[in-house]
């Protein structure tokens, strides 16, 4: 085989390496571009819920919130995720950060409703329960507590636990217990947002990265907390 030839050869394959990585890449962030644009339209239907005083009344002194667009039951019997959602933190000027994209999943998940999928907004109470999701995973009920928050007008924000969980399926604003639960970071979704690989603390503690597609949700969770 002459050089030439051998050349050409090397050179289509690292080509056609280069073009089946592409579909995977692109599916990645419009995974990514979705989850934020969901996430926003999932906390802006909760939060205006009457039933969810209490969510309403979390989020003025939460340090985070974790949201999740839909949550599959099926999922856990199937031994995949539960669901991809993102974690936004307040910083000392009151201001949010970038989402950071986690998975949330577990082999009982306690799903305390009829139905298949929910939509999941977890509010973080504390520090401690946004410093333990620097890590890789985080096991809730075990690395940190958690409780359903409580639903109904009047309902006050009164839970101490690190997280508290509210959730809406099919239309019902309901109690949900998502003990046991394991959070992870996304890292192939944070990888496609921002354009490079980047930790949960570069995105929101360091927040040395930003997406200007990212802005609706900030708003959206900057008005919640207010």
């Amino acid at each position: 085989m002459t050089l030439q030839r051998r050349t050409l050869l090397i050179s289509g394959a690292a080509l056609g390496c280069v073009m089946s990585m592409q579909p995977a890449l692109a599916s990645d962030a419009d995974d990514a571009r979705g989850t934020v644009d969901k996430a926003r339209v999932t906390l802006n239907e909760m939060v205006k819920a009457k039933d969810f005083d209490a969510l309403r009344a979390g989020l003025k002194s939460a340090k985070g919130v974790l949201i999740f667009p839909q949550v599959l039951k099926a999922g856990f019997f199937l031994g995949g995720s539960g669901g991809t959602g993102v974690l936004l933190v307040r910083g000392a000027d009151n201001a949010w950060s970038e989402p950071a994209f986690y998975t949330m999943g577990a082999v009982s998940f306690g799903l305390q409703f009829g139905g298949q999928a929910a939509e999941v907004v977890i509010v973080i109470n504390n520090q401690k329960g946004v410093d333990q999701l620097m890590t890789s995973s985080l096991k809730l009920g075990g690395d940190a507590s958690v409780a359903a928050g409580p639903v109904g007008v009047g309902q006050a924000a009164n839970v101490t636990a690190d997280f508290v969980s509210y959730a809406k399926a099919k239309g019902a604003f309901i109690g949900m217990s998502v003990e046991g639960s394991v959070l992870d970071v996304r890292e192939s979704l944070n990888k496609a947002y921002y354009g490079k690989s980047v930790t949960p603390i570069d995105i929101v503690v360091k927040r040395t990265v930003s997406n200007k597609q990212s802005a609706a949700l900030r708003s959206a969770v900057a008005q919640a907390s207010k």
